[in-house]
């Protein structure tokens, strides 16, 4: 039979027999629209056959969206309850065995996943939605794409271009894998909890060639941190510590890299980054 959704009545139901009250404080509001998780699945480009991961599916509003697509999932889950009740949810919509695989596990730790996905789908909470990110982008090279639904505010910084206000490390270092975009608008009255801020979906798309190896990453990383622990400070004064341990051996290295030493962090892209970070590696 074919996978039917889950029902906003339904959702409420199974967070009952669960003991599971959702907080807008811990991030937790469920997708209760079956229209929306179709949404997110089309705008994410889910076709029959892709090996999908999602993270945090809580009670599987958004997985049985991309299972009747035809896709297969991996969920990763922190919450043991929701974990263990997930593989019998899926069922009773008409999930067939083998079409999904639960991690009952911190996404923040996990370092292997099952099935070898190279798509990522997934609703994340504010506090873990940019960590989660980078780490899965970093640890999962065979993640070749995806859209996530964040709060408004994580998107548009994700995807912020070199220049804007709101551009920062997590711009830059998400950049490192490849293009990010604004995807579509949320509305709020889908989950519940209602939140009290809008949502966004995000999507990325990895470069076809990594931009450096591993430890050319972290160089890269830490010199971004470095330039925007302090906003809008002269790249000779924010990156003094990283770059030779003076102003004026910074600039001798942004200089170098052809980068002047009176631009500001916000200003770069991740490529003028990357060029710091060769010359230091030089």
């Amino acid at each position: 039979m074919p996978v039917s959704l889950l029902g906003a009545a339904e959702i409420r139901a199974l967070a009952a027999d669960l003991d599971v009250t959702p907080t807008k404080k811990l991030g937790q509001n469920f997708v209760v629209d079956a229209n929306t998780v179709r949404k997110i699945v089309h705008v994410a480009e889910v076709a029959p056959g892709d090996r999908v991961v999602e993270v945090g599916p809580g009670l599987g509003s958004l997985t049985l969206a991309i299972l009747e697509a035809g896709a297969t999932v991996t969920a990763v889950e922190i919450d043991h309850r929701l974990a263990e009740r997930l593989p019998a949810t899926a069922a009773a919509h008409g999930v067939t065995d083998g079409a999904l695989t639960v991690v009952d596990a911190d996404a923040l730790r996990v370092r292997e996943l099952p099935g070898d996905p190279t798509v990522l789908v997934a609703n994340l909470p504010y506090n873990v939605s940019v960590p989660v990110l980078l780490h899965f982008l970093e640890t999962f090279p065979g993640l070749e794409r995806g859209v996530v639904m964040v709060q408004a505010e994580v998107g548009e910084r994700l995807a912020a271009p070199p220049g804007s206000k709101i551009y920062g490390a997590p711009s830059v270092k998400a950049a490192w894998y490849g293009p990010w975009r604004l995807a579509g608008t949320v509305s709020r009255q889908v989950f519940w909890p209602v939140p009290n801020v809008d949502s966004v979906l995000v999507g990325f798309r990895r470069d076809a060639a990594p931009r450096g190896d591993e430890d050319e990453r972290r160089r890269t990383f830490s010199i971004v941190d470095a330039a925007f622990q302090q906003r809008r400070k002269m790249l000779r004064q924010a990156l003094a510590g990283v770059l030779g341990g003076s102003a004026a051996e910074a600039s001798a290295v942004l200089e170098t890299a052809g980068v002047a030493p009176t631009a500001r962090g916000e200003e770069l892209s991740i490529d003028d980054f990357v060029r710091i970070a060769r010359v230091l590696r030089a």
